[in-house]
């Protein structure tokens, strides 16, 4: 793997399947799984054999112009996308790990065509019927793994930024729903609103940040 944001084209794990004879591989990543409020969103994302994109790696050594520069490369280039999301509420009810798996899950059933193996990002297999393969740190490894993390966190900062105008007072444009300094302030002085995570240790009112007298 090369230094700085851009592997080398022939680092990434696809190459290896592909000269297997494998030509529908997805990868699929999920983001959102440490804030205090909104969804979980997770994108799945095939791509031609051969097909690699520069640039593209985890989405957390991006800055938000990389992101947004890679976004539609990815979705011109790829062979198929599928979007999965779980709102506040099924985190809640399910627990945030489930409701990953759930999301990602989703997000490989909504691809078309359908993949002849699943890189997943981390070590959890998901409910599918089809091949896969668990990659620690996937998204810098695989190539369609880490088009998928971007894809994810490109897709919920934008309903984060649409959830801003909807609750001003948590700044949710900034701090995409992270539990920020501001952010436990807004909810210590605001209370939660119906995207936070209700589940969540510093959004019950007893666990809130309360700035010092």
């Amino acid at each position: 793997m090369k230094k700085g944001n851009t592997p080398d084209k022939f680092s990434y794990c696809e190459w290896s399947f592909w000269r297997q004879g494998l030509s529908s591989i997805a990868g699929v990543d999920e983001v959102g799984r440490g804030p205090l409020a909104g969804p979980v969103v997770a994108a799945a994302v095939i791509f031609p054999p051969e097909v690699i994109l520069p640039g593209v790696t985890d989405s957390k050594r991006l800055s938000p112009r990389q992101r947004l520069a890679l976004f539609p490369r990815i979705k011109m280039k790829s062979l198929a996308i599928g979007l999965g999301i779980l709102s506040p509420n099924e985190i809640d009810r399910i627990n945030i790990l489930q409701a990953s798996l759930q999301a990602m899950g989703k997000a490989v059933r909504n691809l078309n065509p359908k993949p002849d193996l699943v890189l997943v990002d981390g070590n959890h297999s998901l409910d599918l019927p089809f091949p896969q393969q668990c990659l620690i740190q996937g998204d810098r490894l695989s190539h369609a793994i880490g088009a998928a993390s971007i894809l994810a966190k490109v897709v919920r900062d934008l309903l984060m930024e649409a959830c801003h105008h909807r609750f001003p007072v948590y700044n949710f444009r900034m701090n995409k729903g992270y539990g920020t300094r501001e952010h436990l302030a807004a909810l210590n002085k605001h209370g939660p609103c119906s995207i936070h995570r209700l589940t969540f240790r510093g959004v019950l009112s007893g666990e809130r940040y309360r700035p010092p007298s």
